[in-house]
């Protein structure tokens, strides 16, 4: 039977032991630190895993030395054919890569859906009884009442759009229609959603963007996702609609969105996640009174960490 040398960070080593002591023929696996390991240690590794202590502050985009050599020795290991992440998306440049070549590379989709769900409604909920506005006026010591302007319109009997039906935007439906919104899928497939008052495909989504008091982007990054929301969707929105992104930026046409804002054909955003990350410093967004800006942290939870072992252990089960 095979062995297998696994590449972790010191803290996915302590956390991984008592599970893997448990199985069977845990005599098959050695964990490498990379933090102790040496280049003969680290060009032996079979499978990695990427917990999010390894990623850290990290970006897509811009990759801090610790991350960055954690991917060069995943990039330089000619026996590596495993690499499951903490995270649902596998869009970030070193996943491609090693797709490229072959390795395979597993997401820990569902871990983190409840917590992304939980940020979408908390989302919703802020947009909708105008807390953008009112902190803002906390800040400057104001005293306005939403008795005094226009008063927020009632969440029962809305209509959410969401785009992407996977674990986050089941949850995210579910979590909606509690709070009394009717809702719209689109998804890949446009299989009908028995919950949904209708189901689209990705390409007929403008079909229903005029029906949208909101619309929650929950997709995938992928070919047919990619600026899915640029200037003609935005266009076929209602004045008073709302958009939560917390799928990937590259999904919405950030221009496009940041010109719907200033204009008032949308009423507002809540952002978790954008074109550039970090949001640079100078993006018109930070400063928007109808838009809260979140940095990436919408699946963030305590929980995850430990979900993400028990998912890698459960997966590495199943490796003949």
């Amino acid at each position: 039977m095979r062995s297998f040398n696994i590449l972790v960070s010191a803290q996915a080593a302590s956390a991984l032991q008592p599970g893997l002591a448990a199985l069977p023929d845990s005599s098959r696996y050695k964990l490498v630190q990379f933090e102790q390991a040496d280049e003969s240690q680290l060009r032996q590794i079979d499978i990695a895993l990427v917990s999010r202590d390894i990623t850290g502050t990290s970006t897509k985009h811009v990759l801090d030395d610790f991350t960055a050599r954690y991917y060069d020795a995943m990039r330089n290991a000619p026996r590596l054919e495993w690499v499951h992440i903490h995270s649902a998306g596998l869009d970030r440049p070193i996943f491609i890569e090693l797709r490229g070549r072959g390795v395979q590379v597993s997401p820990s989709s569902g871990v983190n859906a409840r917590s992304v769900a939980h940020t979408v409604a908390a989302g919703v909920l802020a947009l909708n009884r105008r807390f953008p506005r009112i902190m803002r006026q906390q800040a400057r010591h104001t005293w306005r009442t939403l008795a005094t302007s226009t008063q927020p319109a009632d969440l029962d009997g809305q209509t959410a759009v969401i785009v992407g039906w996977g674990p986050i935007g089941r949850l995210i439906g579910e979590f909606l229609t509690s709070l009394g919104l009717r809702i719209i899928v689109a998804r890949h497939s446009g299989e009908p959603v028995p919950q949904a008052m209708a189901t689209v495909a990705y390409r007929d989504l403008d079909s229903v963007l005029p029906r949208a008091d909101w619309l929650i982007l929950a997709c995938p990054l992928t070919d047919a996702t990619k600026r899915l929301i640029g200037p003609d969707a935005l266009a076929a929105l209602p004045a008073d609609a709302n958009l939560v992104n917390v799928s990937r930026g590259e999904v919405v046409a950030e221009q496009a969105l940041i010109d719907a804002l200033r204009s008032g054909q949308l009423a507002g955003a809540f952002l978790d996640v954008f074109e550039q990350e970090p949001l640079p410093p100078d993006s018109p967004l930070w400063d928007m009174e109808n838009v809260i800006v979140s940095p990436h942290s919408a699946g963030h939870a305590a929980g995850n960490y430990q979900r993400v072992i028990d998912l890698f252990l459960e997966k590495l089960k199943d490796r003949p």
